[in-house]
């Protein structure tokens, strides 16, 4: 666990500028003061000795709580980093000091010496952290796989139920897409204040609110219009889920396992998928069936509601808001558990304290300012390259070159249902190996094998157009192949991995802001796809637009390579650090 001199040496090291001078601190008051009189900021050096056996020096001690000590071989005198006042009787300083810019610089030494101490994870209480959010995203993929279902239900006079079954293309495009537009007006609004006003607790609070309440207009709707309010408020629901999990998820994990979490994320997005696919498996036939589909995620709502209320605000956005240290202490506890030892859980909230002194809260105009212009383009560039890289395309004609393949087209469940559990077995792939390969490599290896499955398509497609009976059998089980390789990479790269660096990358000040910006993005972008698609396949016909996909993919293997850093094993303020350089 580091001892008692390696702590001496971090804090000694931060008190000192480069040239061995005492480093001024800055005095604050008002609100930053504040923030740190939740306790006094030292490490737990006897914690460290008891854990380790050495003896706890008195100049060490002294150096931890702020007192002057002699330097290194000089005789003089140092004052630490950061003092704190506890707030108790006696007297004390009404103001309080501020780590300088050489100090900032000690973060990341500070989490370096507690390390092995977060490597012992405690797995329920992360656990929780992330299962309750990650529900959010279980009920965006359960939307995506019941809305087939459920309009072909209420299409089916037999099944229906109604007097408005008989749905125009117009009004069958406002019940798939409502959830849509609902998701892109909550991603604007969070991006714009409302995400960082909230924090991401009472974000995903918010989200299961409207989750629950579309559920139920939805399952109730006696009309048309009714029926497209419930579907645009669960769209809500999505669009602030989606930019809040990722980012409580980002900030409350253990930095070893975090990529593991964020990824898993995708795992629960995919089985809520397939858990809609097996719901409209269950009520096909049913009168009134898709009313009984559409309210189901009633009950993950609640959990998703029961459960964010067991758990604690984000540290970091508890700093960041000027609340004080004690209580980003007790948070950080909750979230990393009992077997991590109170020095580790100390150390962070040191460092997330040093890093937080120069955030407050940042809008979307900060986004353009210079040292936020790189991780804004790594972030937008990744989600906009997931939707036009051909995933839509790829997905729209699966079940015709199933059919060619041979597949008995009257089961187009079946293929949904194959396709959908190949994808969750390829996003476990990705779980286990992320944070050892990394995120740089499977992003690389992942759109590169996602090009060349478009290519092939592309040269297949021909063949499958012309319908000259057994002439198409073998392209179209080449293109069956395709299709899994295809769906197998983009499980790999840009389905976990986009959100991951969305969650990760942009810096505290403006996370909120710049993660509704990129699921803003992602939405758009999905939708402009979505609307393109046919006037595409019209004008390049299907060989051509997969080319053109094609190209696309080497645009953004061009950009991964260029742009994209690793960020596996590193905080999040180690990170900011390498990307606002």
């Amino acid at each position: 666990h580091g001892g008692v001199s390696a702590l001496a040496d971090i804090s000694s090291a931060a008190s000192r500028g480069s040239t061995g001078r005492t480093a001024a601190p800055r005095k604050v008051s008002g609100p930053r003061r504040g923030a740190l009189r939740g306790g006094k900021l030292h490490l737990s050096v006897a914690a460290a000795c008891d854990r380790t056996g050495s003896r706890r020096t008195s100049s060490a001690h002294d150096m931890m709580r702020g007192k002057k000590h002699g330097g290194g071989g000089g005789g003089g005198s140092a004052s630490s980093p950061i003092r704190a006042t506890s707030g108790g009787g006696g007297d004390h300083d009404d103001t309080t000091e501020l780590p300088s810019e050489g100090d900032k610089k000690s973060s990341a030494a500070l989490l370096q010496g507690a390390k092995s101490n977060r490597d012992d994870i405690d797995w329920r209480a992360t656990g929780l952290a992330f299962v309750f959010p990650a529900t959010g995203g279980l009920l965006f993929g359960w939307d995506i796989g019941v809305t087939s279902g459920a309009l072909t239900s209420i299409m089916d006079p037999i099944t229906s139920g109604t007097d408005w079954y008989a749905l125009a293309p117009f009004q069958q495009g406002l019940v798939v897409s409502t959830s849509l537009a609902g998701a892109l007006v909550a991603s604007a609004a969070a991006a714009l204040k409302l995400g960082a006003t909230l924090g991401s607790k009472r974000e995903l609070q918010l989200a299961a609110c409207f989750y629950a309440l579309g559920a139920v207009c939805m399952g109730s709707a006696p009309t048309l219009p009714f029926l497209v309010l419930g579907r645009f408020t669960y769209g809500l629901g999505i669009g602030f889920a989606m930019h809040a999990a990722p980012m409580y998820i980002a900030e409350t994990s253990p930095p070893s396992v975090r990529g593991l979490l964020i990824s898993l994320k995708e795992c629960l997005i995919v089985g809520g998928i397939l858990l809609g696919y097996l719901g409209s498996y269950i009520i096909n036939g049913e009168e009134g069936g898709w009313r009984t589909l559409l309210s189901s995620s009633l009950a993950f709502s609640a959990i998703l509601a029961v459960g964010m209320s067991t758990l604690p605000d984000s540290p970091r956005w508890l700093l960041q808001q000027g609340r004080p240290m004690a209580e980003a202490r007790d948070a950080l506890s909750r979230v990393r558990g009992k077997k991590v030892a109170p020095e580790a859980i100390e150390a962070e909230v040191t460092a997330m304290s040093i890093a937080s002194e120069k955030s407050g809260v940042g809008g979307v105009g900060e986004l353009l300012r210079r040292e936020n212009l790189r991780p804004l383009y790594i972030g937008l560039s990744i989600v906009l390259f997931q939707q036009i890289t051909g995933q839509p395309s790829v997905l729209y004609y699966a079940e015709q070159v199933f059919t060619a393949a041979g597949y008995d087209s009257s089961n187009s469940a079946g293929v949904s249902v194959i396709l959908g559990g190949f994808k969750l077995v390829m996003t476990g792939f990705a779980v286990k190996y992320v944070d050892t390969v990394g995120r740089r490599p499977l992003l690389l290896g992942g759109v590169t094998v996602m090009t060349i499955s478009t290519v092939v398509l592309g040269i297949c497609s021909g063949a499958l157009a012309s319908g000259d009976g057994e002439g198409v059998t073998l392209p179209a089980r080449v293109s069956v192949a395709a299709i899994f390789t295809y769906v197998g990479a983009y499980q790999v790269s840009f389905g976990p991995i986009a959100w991951l660096l969305v969650g990760e990358i942009f810096p505290q000040r403006v996370r909120s802001a710049a993660i509704g910006t990129a699921t803003l993005t992602n939405f758009l972008s999905n939708f402009l796809v979505s609307l393109s698609l046919p006037t595409l396949l019209e004008s390049f016909g299907a060989a051509g637009t997969y080319y053109l996909f094609s190209i696309m993919g080497v645009v953004a293997l061009s950009s991964i390579y260029l742009t994209v850093v690793e960020t596996k094993g590193r905080s999040l303020e180690e990170i900011e650090d390498i990307m606002t350089r």
